[in-house]
């Protein structure tokens, strides 16, 4: 499980907006890519999202 503390600091890659947990990702909450989280370490590749 991905810490509070750390999903108010991380932001999305793409546009640079917050990001909050939904379904097991990390979504962000302006362009609405998902970015997995693997092993409970958040992928935030650009290349790995899905939109």
């Amino acid at each position: 499980m991905i810490d509070k503390e750390l999903l108010e600091i991380l932001a999305c890659p793409v546009c640079k907006s917050g990001v909050e947990l939904k379904e097991g990702k990390i979504c962000c909450m302006n362009c609405k890519k998902k970015y997995p989280i693997k092993d409970g370490i958040p992928v935030m590749l650009i290349e790995e999202a899905e939109s």
